[in-house]
Parts: C-alpha cells; structure tokens; sequence
C-alpha cells in the first residue's frame, strides 16, 4: 500500500536535515534526531504510530544519507513516540541481501521496546512452505505482530548515586535472575514480582547485602525474544540469551513502562554499596539463521551486521550454535557493541558486564584474536576499560575454547576450577596437583602480561547446569520438563548423589550432602582469585535435577523462600565464609603466589603438606589415591609490596576428600605458638576457639575442610 493510501496518514511537512549522529532516536528537548546506519539500502522510511501502536499515523522518507547513514529530524516529535522502520534495498539471499520493506523493522538504537513479538508467517522475510524456500520473497505486512520502538526522555535524578567500583580482591559475584529471585519472595508485593522493583524491595536488598557479597550479577536484562517452539510447548526463554536489543530493558521486567525504573534499581544497589552487573549477549540475536524471521538486522543490512559464509553469503557462520554470529569485524557492528556498552555503563550506571560466548568477540575473520578490534577497543576505552569485564571464554567455533587468552584488564569463567573441585570432592583420583593449582589462582593459566589472580572467576555452580543442591543429589540430569526428551544439558557433570538419586529421608545422606556443599563454599571462598555464588544454593535450591532450566520460568527455577532448618544454617554458614574471605588478604591476594622463600624471615608465603606434616613430595602429587593435603599460607613472608592490615596472618586449610577419616598434623611454624580453628566442614556451626599445640593430630572425618589460623607469640 502506498503512503497516500495509508488510512489518517499525514505527510510531515516539518522533516530536516537533521545529523548522522547520534545513531538511534534522540531528542534534544526541542525535537527527536532519527539516525539508521545501513551501507546497502536504497531507501530508508521511518513509520510513526499512534499511543497504542495500533495504527500507523505517518510514514516518512528519512531525506538525508551521510557516511552509510540515513538521518533526519522531526522538531514535532516527542517522547513517547512509537516508530519503526521499512528498508528498501535488494532482496538477493544468494548475494546476502535480505531487505524487505513490507517487514516493520526495530531500531538496533531504540532504547524501549513496547509490545509483544506475536509469531506469525508474516515476520519471516520469504513466503514460508514456498518451493524456493528462503529465496522467495514474501509481502505479507509484519507490522501487527511486531514490537514498536519508543523515544524515551533520559532525564533522571541520580542524587548522590555513585558507581561503586569496588576492588577486584574485595570482589564477591551472586549471580541471579531477576524474575526469579522475587517471584515468590514473600515480602515482594505480587504486581513487583518478578520485576526491577521486586529486586528493590527493602527486604531484597537487606538479604543480599547481609550476605557480604559484593556485586550482583543478573542474567540478561536486554531486550529479548520468546521462541516460537518454546511458546508452543508452554515454555518461554527464561534465561533470556536471545537478544532482540542491545540498548532496551526486557519489558517484562518493568512493572510499569518506565524505563526508569532500572536507574532506580541501579541507585538502590549502590546505596546498599552492591555494585551491578549485567549478563550480556552480543554474541548473536534473535534473528536466527537464513530460515529466522526478519526483525531487525537482517532487514536492515544483513551483509554488514552478520558473519556470512565467504563463498555462499546465502548462509550464516554459526560459531554460537543459535543459527547467527554478529560481524563484530565490520566498524558499524563494533560501534553498536561498544556504544550499547557504554550506555548502559554511563546513562544506566552499571558496575560491569559479563560477556556470554566472549569468543566470538575477539573473533576476526582469521579466528580468534586477543588483539582483536572488540577487545582492542575495550581496552583503550576510557569508559569500559574502568568497569569490570567478565569473559565467558568459551564458543562453538573453531578454536573457541580460550580460558586464560584474554587480554589484560578483562576475567575469564574458569570452568577449570569449576570441574576440578567437582572431581576432588566426588573423590576422583589423581586430583591433588590439578585441585592445587586451582585453589592458587590458576597461575598457569593466567599468570601472564600483568594479569592478576582476580582474573579466575572461580564457580562450582552457575545458571547453567546443576545447582549445588543437585549436585550433591543427582548423578544424572531430569530435563524432562524442558520437552526434548533428556537430549538437552550437558552430560558431563561431575555429579555424584551419595548413594540415592534425588531426595531422600536417608540421614546418612542427607548429612554427607550438607557437608559437601559446606565443602565446595569452603573451596570456592578460600581460592585465590574471584569467586561467584549461584543465587539459591545458600536456600538449598533444587531445580528437580534440571540441569538445563532456559526454558523454565516457573517453580521449577524461581527461588522457593519457604527455608528449613538445613538451609538457614547453610544461609550462616556462607555468611560466616564470606566475613573469614575478607578478614583475610592473603585469601585475596592482588598477586599470584609462589613458594619463594624469604630468607630475612625464614618463611615461605606457600607450603604444601601431607597429613603427616611434612612437605608434599613429589611421589605424594602423583599418587592416584592421595585425597588429601594441606595448604599452609604465610602473610609474614610476603616477599615484597603494600603492606597493609591483616597481612601477617598465617593459615592452614587441610583438604580431605577420602571417604575415611584422617589425622592431620598440625605443622610447627616460627614465631608461632599453635593453632586456632576458624573454620570445620564437619559441622555447621563455628568452631570453638581452641588453642590446638603444634604436633598435635587434628581428627578430620571423611569428605571435610578444617581453616586454622596461627596464634603467633607475642
């Protein structure tokens, strides 16, 4: 249908010139600034809509193309004005272009989505069911089915909030789902369940903060996509890794339609001093493959935003496994990222960003490239390179798995430490010399150009897979409910039930299950380098045995605040873990560690002991049945840098991992005068205060932790 045909259209009389920058929809408090990149298209329309986004009351030609982007200015526009845009240009699959201008396309810019995608043939780009398949070309009208984008006013009071910026060593990760950590959190009113002011709640907030943690990571809070097989199976994408826009917060995540609440929750967290991190993907979107529907991107200029086969631009490189990879290569896509980045660091005021299939960002043409444009561009930024950059190190290209090949300046997940700690504590063998370079840092993997310890983010349970409930109580996974047969989540989990799959009323088990989830905290918060808790695995949290919940918003992944004896004591215990972590520096220290003696004080800062009290042997590190040892860490013999309070402590963490009990022998240590225990996996509760003598056999029972701390003479 023509412009002239549309039913209350109006031409707009008053459209400028207006600039090629900012890209996106900006008004300047006079007017809104309209700017699309797009190096392919013949011509550019931008579609007003009215309040309800029911009807399109303008469709207006942007007038202006400079540097590949089409821009013009409407000094009648307002916020809170509704928009789209129709692209024309060539419709050649085979030659990678995909413009169609009967498909209502998004802003890549538009900082608020409103409305439902509603799946239907018509937001595909070719006639789906045609002989041609993808090279076909359909003229159906997308528009009723899509999303409208809206022109938002950024004013916000920010008052005294400030970033927080706390120190990577102080540094704390509780990684959460915004949705699911409120939606039957008693004291979260029901119309705030499951939204940014659910998480604001007074009683939220207070909770996370009394557990010590530092730093809040949320799962993704950008705009996302419910897949059309999920919809029909009565599922949804939970998670949310299925990005529609890089620069809009999920709207099911508003309670009202009030971008603004974001900033709010964000100045919440910073009041309570919890800095904000954020789960991001710009990995791929939600466009799908040569068979996805056409929504954005792939409408807009899909040779340019996409990584294409070199010989057959018809088809998608998938190094993400979800049908697309963003061209991160072409300047225009590397400036979406890094200005999506920025937003939300400077107007949003995030703390940080973890980075979902991080491969794929240092990604060139030639493979991966830790001097690549994305991560070069990171590093020199004077705004990202000041938040904290979170790797997920890992893609399904080739050549993508990259834990320790970052740069500088950025963290990795470190599954290493994650399947390590699984293997030592289920009792596998030969884990000791693996299971200690784990707990100093992973030096041998990040030990190089400067990095730091805190670049091992060490997890024993993430989103993805078991929680740590399950995986003390299952050896296999139960994704039944998630419709694809079991086929789904890893297979490889290092699980182990202790004799009886799922729940149990057994005691002997049940008490052997608590005390192994006391154990893996214990690892995760006594390791060099930067530790991230699951949200819910204080609670005890089960998901059945669900080991890949994506798909699952409903009980099954929402956090159950109905606590039992078992899981407050698990709340304390973390507590108490998290309080020892930071009493400590030389738990969180800014370097790696070695065994360099200091002769001036006649200590080492790390000694490694057998349970008989000497030094570990190397007969002793390759014995396949060895499941204990004992990590003595001296802060007197800090051979150089800041001193600073709490430095001279001297601990002794005992790790056994065999079924049977074991005498440890307390080791004599210089200017010492015995042992006190800070800390027993054996027991919830704290331990008595103690003076154990030097020589003295401490009595660890099978499967435990036990942290000492020196007295020293006086």
């Amino acid at each position: 249908m023509a412009v002239d045909e549309l039913p209350g259209v109006i031409r707009h009389s008053r459209v400028r010139e207006g600039s090629p920058f900012p890209l996106g929809a900006t008004w300047d408090g006079l007017g809104v600034n309209f700017a699309l990149f797009t190096a392919h298209a013949t011509k550019v329309e931008l579609c007003l809509f009215d309040e309800s986004g029911t009807r399109e009351v303008e469709r207006i030609e942007l007038p202006e193309y400079t540097d590949e982007v089409w821009h013009g200015y409407l000094p009648d526009a307002r916020p809170g004005q509704l928009y789209g845009y129709r692209i024309h240009g060539p419709y050649d699959p085979e030659a990678g272009h995909r413009f169609n201008p009967h498909k209502l396309l998004l802003d890549p810019y538009a900082k608020q989505l409103v409305g439902e995608l509603t799946w239907d043939e018509a937001l595909f780009g070719y006639t789906i069911g045609h002989a041609d398949g993808d090279l076909s070309f359909d003229t159906r009208d997308s528009a009723p089915f899509m999303p409208r984008c809206r022109v938002i006013d950024p004013a916000f009071t920010w008052g005294r909030s400030r970033g927080i910026q706390q120190p990577w060593e102080r540094t704390v990760i509780y990684e959460t789902h915004v949705r699911g950590y409120t939606m039957r959190h008693p004291a979260v009113p029901e119309a705030l369940r499951g939204t940014f002011s659910g998480l604001m709640v007074n009683e939220v907030v207070d909770y996370i903060r009394s557990l010590g943690v530092s730093s809040v990571e949320l799962l993704p809070i950008h705009a996302f996509v419910d897949d059309q097989h999920l919809l029909e199976r009565g599922l949804r994408n939970y998670w949310g890794y299925n990005t529609l826009g890089f620069f809009a917060p999920h709207s099911r995540y508003l309670s009202g339609d009030n971008i603004n609440e974001f900033k709010q929750m964000v100045a919440c967290y910073h009041a309570a001093d919890l800095e904000v991190i954020l789960d991001v993907v710009y990995n791929h979107t939600a466009e799908g493959n040569e068979l996805g529907p056409t929504l954005s991107h792939k409408g807009i200029d899909n040779v340019s935003y996409y990584r294409l086969l070199p010989d057959e631009p018809r088809y998608y490189i998938d190094d993400t496994g979800t049908g697309n990879t963003l061209n991160l290569s072409h300047p225009r896509v590397l400036q979406m990222v890094t200005d999506s980045l920025r937003y939300w660091a400077t107007e949003m005021r995030v703390d940080g960003f973890r980075f979902d299939l991080a491969t794929i960002l240092g990604r060139e043409p030639h493979g991966f490239d830790e001097g690549g444009g994305f991560l070069d561009s990171c590093r020199q930024d004077p705004v990202l390179s000041q938040v904290k950059l979170i790797a997920e190190p890992w893609d399904c290209g080739p050549g993508g798995y990259q834990v320790g090949g970052f740069p500088p300046g950025w963290a990795e997940w470190n599954d290493r430490f994650r399947d390590t700690s699984r293997a030592f504590w289920r009792g596998d063998e030969g884990q000791l010399a693996e299971f200690a370079s784990r707990l100093m840092g992973s030096a041998d993997l990040f030990d190089r150009r400067g990095r730091r310890p805190f670049a091992s983010v060490n997890f024993v349970t993430a989103h993805d897979g078991f929680t740590l409930h399950d995986l003390v109580a299952y050896d296999d996974k139960h994704n039944e409910a998630n419709g694809e047969d079991n086929r789904d989540g890893h297979d490889h989990n290092l699980s182990w039930n202790h004799g009886e799959e799922g729940s149990t009323e057994d005691p002997a088990i049940r008490s052997l299950r608590l005390r192994q989830i006391r154990n893996f905290l214990a690892t995760l918060l006594l390791s060099q380098g930067t530790p991230m808790l699951l949200a819910g695995d204080e609670l005890l949290r089960t998901q059945r045995g669900n080991n890949n919940a994506y798909c699952q918003d409903n009980e099954i992944s929402w956090l159950d605040w109905n606590l039992e004896g078992d899981a407050h004591d698990t709340i304390e215990y973390l507590r108490r873990l998290i309080q020892l972590r930071l009493r400590y520096p030389i738990l969180r220290r800014g370097r790696f560690l070695s065994g360099e003696y200091n002769e001036e004080m006649g200590l080492r800062e790390v000694t490694w002991l057998a349970p008989d009290g000497s030094e570990m042997d190397v007969a002793r590190w390759e014995d396949p049945q060895a499941r204990s040892l004992g990590l003595l860490l001296d802060g007197r013999a800090r051979p150089s840098g800041i001193r600073r309070a709490g430095d001279d402590r001297s601990l002794l963490i005992l790790f056994n991992a065999d079924p049977e009990p074991i005498a440890f022998r307390l080791p004599e240590v210089p200017r010492g005068i015995g042992w006190v225990c800070r800390l027993d996996t054996s027991r919830s509760s704290a331990p008595e205060n103690t003076l154990r003598d030097f020589g003295e056999d401490h009595a660890m029972v099978g499967r435990s932790l036990a942290l000492f701390e020196l007295e020293q003479a006086p």
